[in-house]
């Protein structure tokens, strides 16, 4: 095919990515370029409509990407987001309503087990109920040395990714129906760590676990469990992360396809695993990792 647009090496931008920093959680308008969400390329064909979906870390990023497929695919979906990522949360919530559906943003720290358990009590009542379960809430910041790993840095790593992960799939999970899904943002990180990313590596293998051991015993209930795993995807976490210009410019350069993904580029793998077309698969991990292979 000689279309460029085809070839996925050229689909998005190839070019390095300009020097910047921000800080954690890091937000959508200062990141530059503008990561693509799906925003103006995502059609739905009501393969979630029904559903009824809460998806952490929401506001941005490959959470926002989610949001943004489910709702167009007829899902009615809350997102919990950090107090000051409510900008971001807002612009993700008007996206939901758009597409017609309902949609709700819930203001939190998941790392409070309180705040987790009420905000599923909070998705469930207002949408009516609740199916789809999206643990994509996490933390990362780069790590110069294992010697300078400091103490509350890793903490906050392990509190957002491992114990907000348990605290809401827990509130969860006695109430989801048959034919339920959880899914869970896990990472490549969970396969080939990079020194400068241990702590969050850790927590990323130690969700594979928790897929791997939910979906055995969820599967006598007829409820899925199942992770993605990303590579490089450009989100506003990155120039947060506290890397420098130079890994920031080659981000996603190391892959096979030669460049960085976009979120709108992950949301296909969620929906799948959000649909019925799924009803066979849990336990797995899905790659989207532009060839870098788990």
């Amino acid at each position: 095919m000689s279309d460029s647009t085809s070839d996925p090496r050229h689909a998005h931008r190839e070019e390095p990515f300009p020097p910047q920093q921000q800080d954690q959680p890091g937000l959508t308008e200062e990141t530059t370029p503008t990561p693509d969400h799906g925003e103006d390329t995502y059609t739905g064909h009501g393969r979630l409509r029904g559903r009824k979906a809460l998806i952490t870390g929401g506001d941005s990023g490959i959470g926002r990407a989610v949001a943004i497929a489910y709702a167009r695919e007829g899902a009615d979906v809350a997102i919990v987001h950090m107090p000051e990522e409510q900008e971001d949360a807002d612009d993700t919530v008007s996206l939901i309503h758009e597409a017609g559906v309902q949609g709700l943003g819930i203001a939190g720290d998941l790392r409070d087990e309180a705040f987790a358990t009420e905000a599923v009590r909070q998705a469930r009542d207002a949408l009516g109920g609740l199916d789809v379960l999206v643990l994509n809430a996490a933390y990362q910041h780069d790590v110069g040395g294992f010697e300078n790993l400091e103490t509350e840095e890793m903490r906050r790593v392990f509190e957002t990714n491992l114990m907000g992960t348990l605290f809401t799939a827990r509130a969860a999970y006695p109430d989801l129906p048959a034919g339920a899904s959880i899914i869970v943002t896990a990472s490549i990180q969970a396969f080939q760590p990079s020194p400068g990313l241990i702590d969050y590596a850790m927590t990323k293998a130690a969700q594979v676990a928790f897929v791997k051991a939910l979906a055995s015993e969820a599967g006598e209930r007829g409820i899925r469990v199942n992770a993605v795993a990303p590579g490089p995807i450009w989100t506003p976490l990155i120039p947060a992360t506290g890397w420098g210009d130079e890994k920031v410019a080659n981000f996603g350069s190391d892959t096979p396809l030669g460049r960085a993904g976009q979120p709108a580029e992950l949301a296909g793998a969620y929906v799948y695993l959000a649909a019925e077309e799924s009803s066979y698969t849990s336990g797995s991990v899905i790659a989207v990792t532009g060839g870098k292979a788990l």
